[in-house]
């Protein structure tokens, strides 16, 4: 019999990857972060969930996400072979504000960050924001759609959010791989886009 990772689509990187690149996937609490890098990770993805106790429900916001019974407590990760010659790491951080010396950490290494928003709720991604723009990472932003949340122009986000023009806004279903890739491959084609931009700066 074979081990239980040995169902996993691939264990093993490929011979043909020459970048590995880490990737952060963020938001405030509840926002979906654990499921977009499990419906993501070709791996099995590690968790650190735990149960929710009466305490963080003195502290943690659980508007339309009432049924939540669990939360990460330090980081979900997994893996995406984008290309023959590509591979992200995905971290994801907790969502509370509590943990925002572990995002501080997070941060470094990382190529980029896909902040995962609510429109329910998009001012609690101010914090998750400020915490990139302090450390310089650029991210693009993906409105995860949930049952019954309200939907808005993208104008109307981009206000709320006070994005600049040139951060990359989307929308998925986190539960979706296929939403979710291509959510991931707006922030990379972000990324490469403002790499060029650099190189010609300094050329």
């Amino acid at each position: 019999m074979g081990s239980a990772l040995a169902s996993d689509r691939a264990v093993y990187l490929p011979g043909t990857v020459r970048v590995a690149a880490k990737i952060l996937v963020v938001g405030h609490f509840a926002v979906g972060k654990t499921t977009f890098v499990g419906s993501l990770s070709e791996i099995r993805p590690l968790r650190t969930e735990e149960t929710m106790t009466q305490a963080g429900a003195l502290v943690d916001d659980l508007r339309g996400t009432e049924d939540k019974t669990t939360t990460t407590v330090a980081m979900d990760f997994g893996r995406l072979t984008l290309s023959e010659s590509l591979v992200l790491y995905l971290f994801g951080a907790p969502g509370q504000r509590r943990f925002t010396r572990l995002w501080r950490d997070m941060t470094h290494g990382a190529l980029g960050a896909l902040v995962l928003a609510d429109t329910r709720r998009l001012e609690q991604s101010f914090p998750v924001m400020a915490v990139l723009e302090e450390h310089g990472l650029p991210y693009a932003v993906a409105v995860n759609h949930f049952q019954g949340a309200p939907r808005f122009a993208e104008s109307e986000v981009r206000e709320a959010l006070d994005l600049l023009p040139e951060t990359p806004l989307v929308t998925c279903d986190a539960r979706d791989r296929t939403s979710s890739t291509q959510a991931l491959i707006a922030l990379v084609q972000h990324l490469q886009s403002r790499q060029a931009r650099i190189s010609q700066e300094q050329a």
